[in-house]
């Protein structure tokens, strides 16, 4: 398949719905913005928001700009939407920051606490990472978070219970790998891409942290809103059919030189 341009992308995304008319209600995306705003850590997927996001309007003005839900507060039940133009602007960031990696070789963890969605985005990306000369990052062997394992999966750290690989919001899990590689005497990873509470983990300690969320995860927005996130992208997370999400992953991937000219179509 050829790579899409940014129209055909575009398209692509609000016919499957990982953006425009999402899966996603608006009554649970005002009440998660509820949560938050309440302090309900939980909904800060590893970030420490403190007392700045205290009034869930606030939440939904960032929202409507970063993500493109309905900015309307008086909107509280029905469809609600992520802007696919926003989604695409996102993942040219993303490529920018992948390509400055590839050019550093820098060492770069993957995670994902949605594994039935986005491992596939995940392990593609660190497949093209290895590629272009980085090193990704080996978590500790023997890791334990939220009664389950941590380990990885096709170079992508995830967390495991009772043989099924675990749909998490928790940063728990990636504070076990990095608080892992401190014990070992083995450097912090330079570039953490993931989504849930394994971005915002990472990116609350320091570390670059570029991922993807939905749009009732307000968390990791406000995150690239006070720059301890560098890029969230917004799309539906786990839409029908995980294959929906390879042209937004070969267009991610041209963008940031990282695919091999054989694939380009």
């Amino acid at each position: 398949m050829p790579i899409p341009s940014r129209a055909a992308l575009v398209e692509h995304l609000v016919r499957t719905r990982i953006a425009g008319d999402v899966a996603t209600p608006r009554d649970n995306n005002l009440s998660h913005y509820r949560q938050l705003a309440n302090g309900n850590r939980h909904f800060w997927l590893g970030l420490e928001l403190g007392d700045r996001w205290r009034d869930e309007q606030d939440v939904l003005a960032v929202m409507a700009e970063r993500c493109g839900v309905i900015d309307d507060p008086e909107h509280r039940q029905g469809q609600d939407t992520i802007d696919p133009e926003l989604t695409v602007d996102a993942l040219d960031r993303m490529a920018a920051r992948l390509r400055k990696a590839a050019a550093d070789g820098e060492r770069v963890l993957l995670a994902t606490g949605h594994p039935g969605g986005l491992l596939d985005v995940h392990r593609r990306t660190a497949d093209a990472l290895r590629a272009a000369g980085c090193e990704i990052v080996r978590i500790p062997g023997g890791l334990m978070a939220d009664e389950g394992m941590v380990f990885q999966f096709a170079d992508v750290a995830v967390l495991e219970r009772g043989a099924t690989l675990w749909h998490t919001h928790s940063p728990v899990p990636m504070a076990a790998i990095l608080d892992g590689l401190e014990r070992e005497g083995r450097p912090q990873p330079g570039l953490v891409v993931a989504d849930h509470g394994w971005a915002g983990c990472a990116g609350q300690r320091g570390i670059d942290s570029i991922g993807y969320a939905d749009c009732n995860d307000p968390a990791l927005f406000l995150g690239e809103a006070e720059g301890t996130l560098q890029v969230t992208v917004p799309l539906d997370d786990h839409v029908a059919d995980p294959r929906y999400y390879d042209p937004m992953t070969d267009y991610l991937l041209d963008a940031a030189g990282l695919l091999p000219s054989g694939d380009r179509g």
